[in-house]
């Protein structure tokens, strides 16, 4: 068992102990910012006091007294009422072994062992190319499939094809009037088509492959123009996403699931929630908390955008997913409960669906945001920011914030090659340490041992390399990856705060820089570690390019 666990256990076992046990109260111990407060510090005699009847301080000198030292040096209680708990040399000294011993694993968990999780993201409709949104999402929802991985879960990275639809028939549409167009054949766009190059891209191949063949009676070919132009646009998709280092497992169709009959199946197994009301069919989503009712079937006999997708979730959960995992836009808060409150009505478990409402981006550039393209003067794409600041940027700088919050991103800062630029600075981080690593086996071997590491600032790193699989655990834990890329800045300035105050290479100290060099390795180990679960490259070497490369 790892140690801070220990610890907590036993603090919840002296509360017991103590009778101030609440039910589901977490114990609180976090890692001290100073090496003079410990390696970790509890409030828990603080917070405790009042209802024991104890001055706070009097209560942390009985528990620290009492507390059985297995992995611990001692423990203090300081005012006004906080146990400081100060680690065993032993104890931190595992770390490194730990960490060089495995690398690839280390920081595994267990807890998604046997489970199987589906993680559905970007999800974009193949009518166009993917905007800033959609690249956030693809991300995040990349990087939340590996530390799910990291945790021991079976992941399957969805993505849910819209080919059925109104959509789709402007989308043909779209193609038909360029298609024409090409044969000087005015026929405008529809108001709800699409303008895009790629429309007038798709329609050229067409006429390259059929020459003026459609032509004549050209409504008669809508379903080519649909076909052909869906399976362009995805595949320009899959490869958009494949260039961010993003790959989907699965890619399911709308339109095959409803050819299968399952909306049918799922709309006769809801109907005992359902009631009709002016020509439609509803169903009863405010019971669950709901706005209002919703509808399924319009009073024209056709089916809404929402029963489609109640079939492609029970679906999934049907397939045998422990946890289903959906990212969407921001504006599609009122689908979290409709889509809950459905799947319950289905027998599944509405918590089993985690629904994640990816917040917007905007783009700041020399002070000021701006919103079009210069090239084609529409929205900025995912393609257009990756060519500007490279992949690493964009994905490290996406996940930097939490999923609910706005994310406002600096291409001035994601360009800049200095310490202020976060990917920059860990990266440029990991390579200063394989240029240690590189350098010193010249003259020293490598030692793992940790008797000589009793500085500040390499003990801290120390129990920063020992918590990587509890900031694993917390990412999990919120769904949400940004902590990791806390977790990444925060190592890397313990790493850079240690190259500043401890030499590595001594000739007068060969034991020491041995372990010096046992500890820089395990450093880089986790740091590219970490970055691989955001899906960030550790460069083995240092850059000094004006633009760093994808």
């Amino acid at each position: 068992m790892d140690i801070q666990e220990k610890i907590k256990n036993q603090l919840k076992e002296m509360r017991e102990q103590l009778g101030a046990e609440t039910k589901r109260e977490e114990i609180i111990l976090s890692p001290s910012d100073k090496r003079e407060h410990g390696d970790y510090a509890s409030n828990i005699a603080f917070r405790k006091a009042k209802l024991l009847h104890r001055a706070p301080l009097r209560l942390a000198e009985k528990i620290a007294t009492e507390f059985k030292r297995d992995g611990v040096d001692h423990v203090e209680a300081v005012k006004p009422g906080f146990l400081n708990f100060f680690l065993c040399q032993d104890e931190l000294g595992q770390v490194i072994h730990r960490i060089v011993k495995d690398p690839i694993h280390y920081g595994d968990l267990t807890i998604g062992k046997g489970k199987k999780v589906d993680i559905e993201y970007v999800s974009a409709n193949p009518t166009g190319t993917l905007h800033l949104g959609h690249a956030r999402g693809a991300a995040i929802g990349d990087s939340l499939s590996r530390i799910y991985k990291k945790a021991g879960y079976d992941v399957t990275r969805e993505y849910y094809v819209n080919d059925a639809g109104v959509q789709r028939d402007h989308l043909a549409e779209s193609i038909e009037a360029r298609y024409l167009d090409l044969f000087g054949i005015d026929k405008p766009v529809p108001e709800d088509g699409y303008h895009g190059q790629e429309i007038v891209e798709i329609a050229k191949e067409i006429k390259e492959k059929v020459g003026d063949a459609y032509v004549t009676d050209s409504k008669k070919h809508l379903p080519e123009f649909k076909k052909f132009g869906g399976e362009k646009l995805l595949d320009a998709i899959k490869k958009d996403l494949h260039d961010f280092h993003v790959d989907q497992d699965v890619y399911t169709s709308e339109k095959a699931i409803r050819d299968r009959g399952d909306v049918t199946r799922v709309l006769e197994k809801l109907k005992p929630e359902c009631y009709e009301k002016d020509g439609a069919l509803w169903l009863n989503t405010t019971k669950d908390g709901d706005d209002k009712d919703r509808v399924l079937v319009k009073s024209d006999g056709s089916y809404t955008y929402l029963l489609p997708d109640i079939a492609y979730h029970n679906d999934k959960f049907n397939r045998g997913f422990d946890i289903l995992v959906d990212l969407f836009g921001a504006d599609h808060y009122g689908y979290v409960t409709r889509l809950k409150s459905s799947q319950k009505d289905l027998g599944h478990n509405p918590d089993n669906l985690k629904i994640l409402l990816v917040q917007m981006v905007r783009l700041f550039k020399d002070g000021q945001e701006f919103k079009r393209s210069k090239r084609t003067g529409n929205a900025i794409s995912r393609k257009e920011l990756i060519e500007e600041v490279g992949v690493d940027a964009a994905r490290y700088f996406f996940v930097s914030r939490s999923v609910d919050s706005h994310l406002d991103f600096n291409i001035d800062l994601a360009k800049k090659l200095g310490s202020e630029n976060p990917v920059y600075y860990a990266q440029y981080t990991h390579a200063r340490l394989c240029g240690i690593l590189e350098n010193g086996k010249k003259f020293f071997p490598l030692n793992y041992e940790t008797d000589l590491l009793t500085s500040e600032s390499e003990k801290n790193l120390l129990i920063k390399l020992k918590d990587y699989s509890k900031e694993i655990e917390g990412a999990l834990k919120d769904n949400d990856p940004y902590r990791m890329a806390n977790y990444i800045h925060s190592l890397s300035q313990q790493i850079n705060e240690f190259y500043t105050k401890c030499r590595v290479l001594d000739d007068n100290n060969e034991q020491l820089s041995r372990e010096r060099l046992g500890l820089v390795e395990a450093c880089k180990d986790v740091l590219a570690s970490a970055l691989d679960l955001i899906g960030v490259s550790a460069p083995t070497h240092r850059y000094s390019d004006e633009k760093k490369e994808d």
